[in-house]
This record gives C-alpha cells, sequence and structure tokens, in this order.
C-alpha cells in the first residue's frame, strides 16, 4: 500500500521586514549619565535585522561586563532613524 502524495507547503517568499538594530555600548562617566568616558573605545556589537536578534546580543554583551557599573550597551532602533515618519508597529500586528 502507497501513501497518497500530499503537495510540500511552498516556502514563503516573502521576507521578513527589516528593522535595522544597533547594539554597542562603553564605559560611561558616571552611572546618571549617558555620556561616554571614551568614544574611541566604544564596544560596537553589530547591526542586527530585528529587535528580537538584537536583544540576544546586547543581553549577551551586557553579561560579560555586569560586575562594571559603569558599562552599558543599548539597541538603537536604526529603522526609526531612516524612516521617522513611519508609524510604530505593533506586535501581532
Amino acid at each position: 500500500m502507497t501513501k497518497p502524495m500530499t503537495a510540500k507547503p511552498k516556502a514563503s517568499k516573502t521576507k521578513p521586514e527589516q528593522l535595522l538594530h544597533l547594539v554597542f555600548g562603553g564605559e560611561l562617566t558616571g552611572v546618571e549619565s549617558v555620556e561616554f568616558k571614551d568614544l574611541k573605545k566604544l564596544d560596537i556589537v553589530g547591526m542586527f535585522p530585528d529587535y528580537d536578534t538584537a536583544y540576544v546580543a546586547w543581553q549577551a554583551a551586557a553579561r560579560q561586563t555586569i560586575d562594571n557599573a559603569h558599562m552599558r550597551y543599548f539597541i538603537v532602533h536604526v529603522h526609526r532613524l531612516l524612516d521617522p515618519e513611519a508609524r510604530p508597529r505593533r506586535k501581532g500586528k
């Protein structure tokens, strides 16, 4: 007895929307400010195609410097800078 042939689900040809995010950090002049001690020593972790992957990278970088209260890492929503008039997107919509 042979199994009936079933069609393979077609791969989606639409790529997920690219929402660029930059993860970077460095040592701050104080815990109350967002002024970097030395701009030449900024740690550019990288650019990421969506917030979720940027968050994972941010979390990994931040954990490596957890003992230094002056080290901070940030996620910059680059896609918002590239298209400031775009409406904010909500998950699930």
